[in-house]
């Protein structure tokens, strides 16, 4: 299999936990982070030092503390770190987010784009952040590479050649990072669409700082997943764990953004898109708890399923659909998995609805060489 990108920092094991500790933590003293991590004082320094030079990790100004001695100054991420991209192709555009070190959002982008050629999407890509550097004082130095969300399975041996959907049948079994990554000039990584929501949503406060391992379900125009195992990015043997859309036949009913499209023009609604289902939320209302409750029951073996297997601490539902009816199906499993009578005293994962919902994608894969900086070693092969 092939190696994915190199992150833009090298960073020694050490530095790593520290980060990821402050991650998980949100803000911590150099005391704290030493008894976390099981070391000494005067080696946390040189850690914390290190990480502060190469502005990865601030100092918190506590202005308050001022006055009552020595205060104990706690440290946090850095914003300043540098500034990765996520992009993903979508039918007639091409959106994309960039944040800071910290995993915030600084800039959403959308523009029109409709061109199955990945050598044309690198292109509209490097045109979009050369308008957005000028408008916003991005230095391009501080780039940290570029993940792209693609909607398709990776082929054996290489991640970065992927079957995909019709709509971007040229991206099909191209070495897209190579493809990508020249004409850009930066690292580029390549990931599933649902991978990719997986670890945006794994990023998100109050999910990082509880949980270790998530399974994520996207509902999108498909339906696909991702999985968070030990607090990385869990890709299987051939790099397709959570292709969860191969349990719903396309030919049959399935619990995804088009079936639901489908289901509301049979009814007579005069609907396009997705972003289109919230506004027909109250006069379809009937129509469409019966198909969040369908919804429920499809997922509800593959939860079960994924419970016994990966153990997760929490399962997020993400997806295109509007963020009401995500917490509508979300509260419909959990009501299933924990109301079970069979008598399973171990504990089972939490059920959560998205907060960022359709964003998870592009934030996601934005997250991607941002996550490569603290990602183990042995992940990287």
């Amino acid at each position: 299999m092939t190696r994915p990108p190199r992150p833009q920092i090298a960073l020694s094991e050490p530095q790593k936990r520290v980060l990821m500790q402050l991650r998980i933590k949100g803000a911590a003293s150099r005391g704290w982070l030493a008894q976390a991590l099981g070391t000494n004082g005067a080696t946390m320094t040189r850690l914390t030092q290190s990480l502060l030079a190469l502005d990865l990790i601030e100092e918190l100004d506590l202005a308050e503390e001022r006055g009552r001695g020595r205060p104990t100054i706690p440290l946090a991420v850095s914003g300043r770190g540098g500034w990765a991209i996520g992009a993903a192709p979508y039918p007639g555009w091409l959106e994309l987010v960039i944040v800071d070190f910290r995993g915030n959002p600084v800039v959403h982008d959308a523009s029109p784009f409709d061109d199955p050629d990945p050598r044309v999407f690198a292109r509209a890509v490097e045109a979009r952040l050369h308008a957005l550097a000028a408008t916003h004082g991005f230095m391009r130095g501080k780039f940290l590479g570029l993940g792209v969300a693609v909607p398709g399975y990776a082929l054996p041996g290489r991640r970065d050649r992927r079957i995909v959907v019709d709509r971007v049948a040229g991206w099909n079994d191209v070495p897209l990072t190579e493809v990508i990554g020249d004409a850009l000039g930066m690292p580029v990584w390549i990931e599933n669409d649902a991978s990719a929501a997986a670890l945006g949503e794994y990023y998100q406060p109050g999910i990082i700082d509880r949980y270790r391992s998530v399974m994520t379900l996207f509902l999108g125009h498909g339906i696909g997943g991702g999985l968070i195992a030990e607090r990385d990015l869990f890709l299987g043997e051939h790099g397709n764990a959570g292709e969860v859309g191969r349990l719903f036949p396309g030919h049959r009913e399935r619990p995804s953004g088009i079936d639901l499209l489908l289901v509301l023009r049979d009814a007579g609604a005069a609907i396009d898109s997705l972003a289109q289902v919230e506004g027909l939320l109250d006069r379809y209302a009937p129509l469409i708890d019966q198909w969040t409750q369908r919804v429920i029951g499809q997922l509800d073996m593959a939860i079960m399923s994924g419970t016994v297997w990966l153990d997760p601490g929490a399962v997020v539902l993400s997806g295109a659909l509007p963020i009401v009816l995500l917490q509508r199906i979300a509260r419909g499993l959990s009501e299933r998995l924990h109301g079970r009578g069979d008598g399973y005293r171990s504990s089972l994962p939490s059920i959560h609805a998205s907060t960022i919902g359709s964003k998870a994608v592009v934030i996601g894969a934005a997250m991607i060489p941002v996550h490569a900086i603290t990602a183990a070693e042995t992940m990287m092969i």
